[in-house]
């Protein structure tokens, strides 16, 4: 089935519990902030608050854009199988894609729906792309879940256009990758689906400061084409 962004948290891997979408959304806080860290005091009961490793990125100091920081959870892990392609171009737009990625997942295992908290999902990602991001972000916490394992992304294609905007689709194998219940930390196990495999379909464009971010989103789960 093809859809929207904000159809993933229906199925997050093996296992995975239903969630319903939010239908309110504190959209007026997209304004960002100026850490992606957070104080004990805005903690939401029952998140996440293990110790946190840095997602894996491309350097944020190679190309001179001050980048905010994303870090994800020791049990939760995205590999991104030869995301490079040698030339200059592209591997911007893909390691930017990457970030985007990180900063989402990073967002849902913080455990909070308060957009000013994360600024780089805002940094990352724009337009129809971050209303769905943060519905993505919010159907999680509405349902006091989190996810832990991890999530293999391959199969991955850019194309660059001449108006400052880029084209990525690539798949993602979520097969170990596991719906977790936010306050007990029980991790939800169960038996592999094609529907762990999933197609994304991305628009990129480069803004201002250099910054290649996904402007829109879209998935298909279960597609033939991202089967192992």
């Amino acid at each position: 089935m093809h859809d929207t962004f904000p159809s993933r948290p229906v199925r997050r891997g093996a296992g995975a519990a239903s969630l319903v979408v939010a239908a309110a959304l504190l959209l007026s806080a997209c304004g960002g902030g100026d850490s992606a860290s957070s104080n004990k005091a805005d903690k939401v009961p029952g998140a996440d608050t293990g110790t946190k490793t840095a997602a894996p990125s491309a350097s944020a100091s190679a190309d001179g854009i001050k980048r905010p920081d994303i870090t994800l959870p020791k049990d939760v892990k995205n590999d991104f199988e030869d995301w490079q392609t040698g030339d200059p171009q592209q591997d911007a737009v893909l390691a930017d894609s990457r970030r985007h990625i990180n900063a989402i997942d990073a967002a849902v295992t913080e455990g909070t729906p308060q957009t000013k908290k994360f600024p780089a999902v805002d940094f990352y990602t724009k337009d129809a792309a971050l209303l769905d991001a943060y519905q993505y972000i919010a159907s999680f916490y509405k349902a006091g879940q989190s996810f832990s394992g991890t999530a293999r992304y391959y199969n991955q294609h850019v194309k660059l256009q001449n108006t400052g905007a880029a084209s990525v689709t690539y798949c993602a194998d979520e097969t170990t990758a596991y719906t977790k219940d936010r306050k007990t930390g029980k991790v939800e196990k169960g038996t592999p689906s094609s529907d762990d495999y999933i197609l994304y379909n991305t628009q990129l464009k480069k803004n201002t400061k250099g910054v290649w971010q996904t402007v829109v989103i879209t998935s298909d789960g279960g597609a033939k084409a991202c089967q192992r």
